[in-house]
């Protein structure tokens, strides 16, 4: 193959003028051939070695993996962020226009030093995110959402309704799932809010986990999950997966986004409501944000309990109005009575997960259902956390602890065989009537 830069003009070895010539050897030797998918990385990374052997050249060790990696990351990665998705550290990449590409790490947002060239490049990079996945997007439908192979969440806009250029945020996907022994020494919970919550989940206690974006929800259903039984079927009901169960018994869906002619999308309301044909012991919505909200309540109030799911929500006392709010949007004309009747009596338990002001995500609430009083809900906080401060270096300090109070169900989880002690509840905790 020829090319004006030849070898004579890079014995200068112009690292810019290298990667050029590589990606131009590469890409034109590319045009000839139909390649599948899976083999694409093998076939670049093999006219890579050709194209550097042509020019040469002798890097040393460590310019020649710097401009291989850069090249391999343009042509079959995710280019300039590349260096971020593969970073253990960072859990999500927001890509605000060519200039301004920040990342969350350990809870807390700070700008990146990556740039790119300009909108055209981040255009160039939505397209290879999302075509491989049958995407599409353009000035007709300029948002979408998708999951990359790897389990990560990708959510993509572009003008005229991204005002200043186009966006990507991709949300990484975790490969191990923490452990709950894991969320008590990052201080997300106590040892004995861990004892609780497993007790409610193996006695089948509907669940409900509320909380803001990138609060932790997901991990804590991970975590709570690990607790089902492995005897026991499992159907989870997913936008994009995410939970990682390890029972032998699971039965995964995912909602299918609508084709380029807006038709054929299947809902989350659709695959929980077929959920109840598939014989399950338990139901796991990863979040309702819809009104799927109404057949999960149904679903908890007609023998399917141990159901648990995620809302958006910043305290137990909203969550249980966007649950209503959910249950409207089903465009059945229920009394809003009637709606907190079946929301009082399918939930169980609330648990109020936050992220912090210093970045650390922790379980700041968990509150029982206990019924209907009038045309309120009544609830009953279990356990909380106070915070009291914040050290010289921004460190929230604060207590998670008991309110002394029983629940309700408790015989519930005497029946299941947990019998838990006044420690757990504190010390002076109070004895509740028999459960409802």
């Amino acid at each position: 193959m020829n090319d004006p830069r030849s070898t004579a003009a890079m014995q200068a070895v112009d690292p810019d003028k290298l990667k050029a010539y590589l990606k131009t050897y590469i890409t034109r030797a590319l045009e000839s051939q139909q390649i599948a998918p899976e083999d694409r990385r093998q076939v670049v990374t093999q006219l890579l070695e050709q194209g550097y052997q042509s020019t040469k050249l002798n890097l040393s060790p460590g310019l020649r993996d710097t401009v291989f990696k850069v090249i391999l990351d343009e042509l079959i990665g995710f280019g300039p962020i590349q260096p971020l998705l593969d970073d253990p550290v960072i859990t999500e990449v927001m890509v605000n226009g060519a200039k301004e590409v920040y990342i969350e790490k350990a809870g807390i947002l700070m700008k990146s030093t990556v740039v790119f060239e300009n909108d055209e490049e981040v255009l160039r990079l939505i397209d290879r995110i999302i075509l491989p996945l049958g995407r599409r997007i353009d000035a007709d439908s300029p948002m979408v959402d998708a999951r990359l192979p790897d389990g990560s969440r990708v959510n993509a806009i572009i003008p005229p309704v991204a005002i200043d250029g186009p966006s990507i945020t991709i949300r990484k996907f975790l490969k191990e799932k923490l452990s709950m022994e894991q969320l008590i020494e990052g201080g997300t919970m106590t040892k004995n809010m861990a004892e609780f919550l497993k007790a409610c989940v193996i006695s089948k206690l509907n669940i409900i986990i509320s909380g803001g974006t990138g609060s932790g929800k997901t991990t804590l259903l991970n975590a709570l999950s690990g607790f089902i039984p492995s005897n026991e079927r499992i159907v989870t009901i997913e936008d994009a997966a995410e939970l990682k169960l390890q029972q032998p018994h699971v039965v995964r869906c995912e909602t299918k986004s609508p084709d380029t002619e807006g038709r054929n999308a299947v809902a989350t309301r659709d695959l929980v409501k077929n959920s109840l044909r598939m014989r399950p012991d338990r139901i796991v919505v990863g979040e309702c944000r819809g009104p799927e909200a109404l057949d999960m309540l149904q679903a908890m109030n007609t023998g399917h309990d141990g159901s648990l799911t995620t809302l958006h929500a910043n305290t137990p006392r909203d969550a249980t109005s966007r649950l209503e709010t959910m249950c409207l949007m089903a465009g059945i004309d229920f009394p809003l009575k009637v709606i907190r009747e079946q929301i009082a009596s399918a939930i169980d338990v609330i648990i109020q997960q936050s992220r912090l002001k210093d970045g650390s995500r922790k379980i700041v609430s968990i509150t029982e259902v206990n019924g209907m009083e009038g045309d309120k809900i009544v609830m009953t906080e279990i356990f909380t956390y106070t915070q009291s401060g914040t050290t010289t270096d921004g460190k929230a300090i604060g207590e998670l602890k008991p309110t002394g109070i029983r629940p309700m169900f408790t015989t519930r989880l005497q029946v299941a065989g947990y019998n838990l002690g006044s420690e757990i509840f504190g010390a002076n905790s109070l004895q509740t009537p028999k459960s409802r």
